[in-house]
C-alpha cells in the first residue's frame, strides 16, 4: 500500500471484521486494551467496535498525553505566567485541560499571563533569542513521542549560548504506565481482565517494539504494535485474537511501514543525554508510578524551569464528580460518567479525558453518540 485512503478501504475493512467474526471462539470474552488515543480516536471516529463480534471487546487506556496532566503540574505553570512574569510556551490542548479551582492556562492567559501556542519546542528557543529581556520557559509535556524535539531545543538554546530559555519538563514514559495498569489491576476488582495489549504506533517508532517484550513473556499478554488507520487496527485485532486462540504471548508489529524492533536509535541517545528517569511521578488518573517520567539532566541543568524558578508541586485533587481517573485506568467508559455530555462537553471540559481529541471522552463525544446508551 502507498496511499492513506488504501488504508480506510471500507471493503476491506469489513472483510478483515468477516474474518475476526470467524475466528473468534462465541465462548469466550476478549478484552484488549489500547493504551494510545490515537487508537481510542481511530476506532471511535471508524465506528470499528460497531463491526467487530460482541465479545471482542476494546478498553481505552491512560494514552493521552494531555489527560495525564496532572492539575498541580499546571497550576505551576500558571504560576510561573502569572508571578513570574515568564512568557510560556506550550502544545495548544495543554491551554484547554482544566486545574485547580476551575482555571485554565487559557483563563490564566485571559487574566494577563504571557502564553502562547507553538507548534515546535524550536518556536520556543526562537523566541527567547528575539526576547533577551524576557525569560521563556517551554511547557513541555507527552510521551516518548514529542521527547526528542524538546531534547533538541534544549542543545540548540545551549548551542546558541541563550540564558532566558528554559524547559518544564512533564514527559512521561509508556512502558511504566502499562506496567502499572497490569500491576494494580492484580487486586483490583475494578480494574478490566485484560487478553491482549494494543502497541501505541508513534511512541513506538522512537522506542521500538523491544520494550514490550517484557509485558509479553512476564503477563502472558499477547501485544501487537499497530498503525493509526482503521485497517491498521482491525488488523492488530485480528493478530491478537489468533495468539489469544493459539495460547500465544508475543509481541507482532502491525506497523512495521514505521516501527522496527530497535526503534530510533539516534533519537533514544539524544534523549539519554539530556534527560534521566525520575523516581517517581504523579499521572492524572494513575496516582504516583514510579520511573515514570523524565526529568532534566544536572549537567543541562541552566535550561531547567523547575531549578531555576524553584518551582514547588502542591497535591491537589480532581472534581470528585468527574470519573476521568477510572476512564484513564479502563474501569468505567466515557458514557459512564454522569457528567459526560451534560455539565462536560468539548466546548466546556471539566474533565482532562474530554479536552484533547485524543482523550476518550472528547472521541466518544464526537463519534458515539448516535449510541442509544449515549446521552
Amino acid at each position: 500500500m502507498k496511499y492513506v485512503t488504501e488504508y480506510r478501504n471500507g471493503e476491506e475493512a469489513r472483510a478483515i471484521a468477516a474474518t475476526i467474526a470467524r475466528e473468534v471462539d462465541p465462548q469466550r470474552a476478549y478484552r484488549f486494551m489500547e493504551f494510545c488515543g490515537g487508537h481510542t480516536h481511530v476506532l471511535s471516529r471508524w465506528g470499528l467496535q460497531d463491526i467487530l463480534p460482541k465479545n471482542v471487546q476494546m478498553i481505552h487506556g491512560p494514552g493521552c498525553p494531555v489527560c495525564v496532566l496532572p492539575i498541580p503540574r499546571i497550576d505551576m505553570a500558571m504560576q510561573l505566567a502569572l508571578e513570574k512574569g515568564v512568557i510560556l510556551c506550550t502544545y495548544a490542548d495543554t491551554l484547554r485541560v482544566p486545574a485547580g479551582k476551575g482555571r485554565s492556562l487559557y483563563k490564566a492567559k485571559a487574566d494577563g499571563a504571557d502564553i502562547r501556542m507553538v507548534y515546535s519546542p524550536m518556536d520556543a528557543v526562537m523566541l527567547a533569542k528575539n526576547n533577551p529581556e524576557r525569560e521563556v520557559v517551554f511547557f513541555a509535556i507527552g510521551f516518548e513521542t514529542t521527547t526528542p524535539p524538546t531534547a533538541v531545543a534544549i542543545e540548540a538554546a545551549q548551542k546558541m549560548g541563550l540564558k532566558n530559555f528554559s524547559v518544564f519538563c512533564n514527559h512521561v514514559l509508556t512502558p511504566a504506565a502499562m506496567r502499572h495498569i497490569l500491576e494494580s489491576g492484580v487486586n483490583n476488582e475494578k480494574a478490566p481482565k485484560l487478553d491482549g495489549l494494543v502497541g501505541p504506533a508513534h511512541v513506538s517508532t522512537i522506542i521500538g517494539s523491544a520494550p514490550y517484550e517484557a509485558f509479553a513473556q512476564e503477563w502472558k499478554l499477547p501485544v501487537v504494535v499497530a498503525g493509526f488507520e482503521p485497517m491498521d487496527m482491525l488488523m492488530a485485532i485480528l493478530m491478537m485474537v489468533r495468539q489469544v486462540n493459539d495460547a500465544r504471548h508475543e509481541v507482532e508489529n502491525e506497523f512495521t511501514r514505521a516501527v522496527t524492533r530497535e526503534g530510533n536509535l539516534k533519537a533514544q541517545a539524544l534523549c539519554e543525554k539530556i534527560f534521566e528517569v525520575r523516581d517517581t511521578f504523579e499521572w492524572r488518573g494513575l496516582g504516583a508510578v514510579p520511573q515514570s517520567a523524565l526529568k532534566i539532566r544536572e549537567a543541562y541543568a541552566d535550561f531547567d524551569a523547575e531549578k531555576r524558578f524553584e518551582m514547588v508541586e502542591h497535591p491537589m485533587t480532581d472534581n470528585k464528580a468527574c470519573a476521568c481517573g477510572e476512564i484513564l485506568r479502563g474501569e468505567k467508559r466515557p458514557v459512564d460518567c454522569k457528567l459526560f455530555g451534560k455539565a462536560c462537553s468539548p466546548s466546556h471540559p471539566i474533565g482532562a479525558c474530554m479536552v484533547s481529541s485524543e482523550g476518550a471522552c472528547a472521541a466518544a463525544f464526537s463519534y458515539e453518540r448516535r449510541s442509544a446508551d449515549v446521552p
